[in-house]
């Protein structure tokens, strides 16, 4: 998949892009601008070749900052051509541009960034500014929060999370989140499923900082909540759940130590390589005097290049029980490699987490899939 996903930043694209600056700037050298992002393109991940088109952009668009920016916006065209699913990567580099070049110019730079959100998330380049200008991006980002496109409301939301996966951490707004929480505050009763996303990503962030704060803020928020909101909650409170946190545990209404048996482990196929697919199944059972409210997860213990394994949480089911019930349960496992997991033969192990408590279910071999 990481193979696949570079080639995005293919020499089509940046062709395409070399034609759609030429548009808008007839005496762009668009010759030279391909010959310098093309140079060792082949040896380069995603990132880097965005990077490296970057410093491209840089230096073969005109100066000031501020006119680089006026021929890349002009170059974007109507925002009906917006593209979809994985091509929008291919505007990656216009933000590194933006994120490197525009440092000394503010508002330019929030201009662009503004414009090409809705092209390419600014999640990753807004936090540079945040990082040197925290007082001026910060009110701007709370500003965008009232903006009626939902790209723009997204970005305040995702550029502020303090954990955002594959980016810089915020360490001011991960030892105070309140600021960050000011903003969610704005977005928790909005109405696209795309913001809601992001705000429930960044309370669960929070919450790895700051457990007790995400349980009592979830609490308020529950109060009179719409169907949305409380998708948020549950949806913020995932990674207390795993961890077995008892407050969030209790928000949800689920006991905080089940009642259970664990019987009938199975797994398919029962020789798995690098690659394949494992199919497991077990039945839950009740041991408890009344129903029980639970929810079910799972751990595989993935082995690392290092030989040391690693618990990845997945979701599962949540269930009513109820006493001396039966209940039979499967789910599959991916072997294949993915952009954000390698995997590696060695002995892995599953542990089923019902109502955040872990139960050992079974240990298996995976092979070398050559």
């Amino acid at each position: 998949m990481a193979e696949e996903l570079k080639h995005i930043l293919g020499e089509a694209a940046i062709r395409a892009l070399a034609g759609e600056i030429k548009r808008v700037l007839p005496a762009f050298r668009s010759g030279p601008f391909v010959k310098a992002c093309l140079t060792g393109l082949d040896d380069l991940a995603l990132v880097a070749r965005a990077w490296q088109i970057a410093d491209a952009l840089d230096a073969h668009l005109p100066r000031p900052f501020a006119t680089a920016v006026d021929i890349l916006l002009a170059s974007l065209g109507p925002k009906s051509d917006a593209e979809t699913g994985l091509s929008p990567l291919r505007y990656m580099p216009h933000l590194c541009f933006v994120q490197k070049y525009g440092i000394d110019d503010f508002e330019t730079a929030m201009r662009a960034q503004y414009e090409l959100t809705q092209w390419f998330s600014a999640e990753f380049s807004i936090r540079a500014y945040l990082t040197k200008y925290p007082e001026a991006t910060y009110a701007r980002l709370l500003d965008w929060t009232r903006d009626g496109n939902v790209h723009i409301r997204r970005l305040a939301s995702e550029g502020t999370r303090p954990r955002l996966p594959w980016a810089s951490r915020l360490p001011a707004f991960q030892a105070d989140p309140r600021p960050v929480i000011a903003v969610l505050e704005r977005l928790k009763d909005d109405p696209e499923r795309y913001v809601q996303r992001s705000v429930a990503n960044n309370l669960n962030d929070i919450g790895k900082d700051h457990p007790d704060l995400l349980v009592d803020l979830c609490r308020q928020w529950l109060v009179g909540a719409a169907p949305d909101r409380q998708w948020i909650v549950q949806h913020a409170l995932r990674s207390l759940v795993k961890s077995g946190h008892a407050g969030a545990l209790a928000l949800l209404g689920v006991g905080a130590r089940p009642d259970i048996r664990i019987a009938d482990v199975t797994l398919a196929p029962g020789r798995v390589k690098v690659g394949d697919k494992l199919r497991f199944s077990f039945t839950i059972a009740s041991t408890g005097k009344g129903p029980q409210d639970l929810l079910i997860d799972y751990a595989v213990h993935f082995v690392k290049a290092n030989g040391d394994t690693r618990p990845k949480v997945f979701k599962l089911r949540r269930i009513e029980l109820p006493p001396a019930a039966e209940l039979p349960l499967t789910s599959t496992i991916s072997f294949a490699d993915m952009t954000t997991r390698k995997h590696y033969p060695g002995r892995h192990r599953i542990d089923l987490l019902v109502n955040g408590v872990a139960h050992p279910l079974t240990e298996f071999d995976v092979r070398s899939g050559r």
